[in-house]
């Protein structure tokens, strides 16, 4: 049985969502005994104004869900590939500057890392609806369960949830990267399990 469980949502426009899913995913690559849940969370969806429809019923107008739609379907269909289909969308828009919702930007992530059939299968998953059904479901279920509004949340099975911004990134290619990864997530872990602490915050960032 896993030593700890959770749950981390992301978005892959957001820069420390990449770092705390590289710190993440560098532990697992280390062997960390964790069960992880990665949760889909459109920060598109968490700033439509009062009044317009949801994203999820215009997506071609979001920069963001085609990548995190291509993200779910390969965590799905694909875990073993997931890992570093997840790094690359997230070095495609930070390392990059490439544009998530470029169909051919993605595509070039997924061919990495699947055969071409199973890229076309991902793409044709996304391009459907199918894909973009899930994350709708996740974000909701996010949302108004342990009330995540924001990516990266860590989130424990019982539901209390941390807002959490770490600052360095972690490629994960060292034993001492992985080492470094499983010591920050276990410190924000717990941190989260201390149930009289309700907000952390640097004043200033020492660097």
């Amino acid at each position: 049985m896993p030593s700890r469980a959770f749950a981390l949502s992301w978005d892959y426009r957001c820069p420390f969502a990449r770092n705390a899913h590289e710190h993440v995913l560098a532990a697992l690559a280390g062997g960390a005994d964790w069960d992880v849940a990665f949760v889909p969370f459109s920060l598109a969806q968490v700033h439509v104004a009062e009044g317009e429809p949801p994203i999820w019923e215009r997506p071609e107008e979001d920069t963001g869900l085609y990548a995190l739609t291509a993200g779910v379907v390969v965590r799905d269909r694909h875990p073993s590939a997931f890992p570093g289909v997840h790094r690359d969308l997230f070095a495609a828009r930070h390392d990059h500057g490439l544009q998530l919702k470029d169909p051919a930007v993605v595509r070039d992530v997924l061919a990495r890392h699947l055969e071409p059939a199973e890229v076309d299968a991902v793409v044709d998953a996304v391009e459907s609806g199918d894909a973009l059904a899930t994350v709708r479901k996740e974000h909701e279920a996010a949302a108004a369960g342990p009330g995540v509004w924001g990516v990266p949340t860590f989130v424990t099975s019982d539901d209390r949830a941390i807002f959490v911004r770490l600052m360095d990134r972690n490629p994960g290619e060292t034993a001492e990267q992985q080492a470094h990864g499983q010591a920050s997530v276990e410190r924000v872990l717990d941190l989260l399990e201390w149930d009289e602490l309700n907000e952390f915050k640097a004043t200033r960032i020492p660097r």
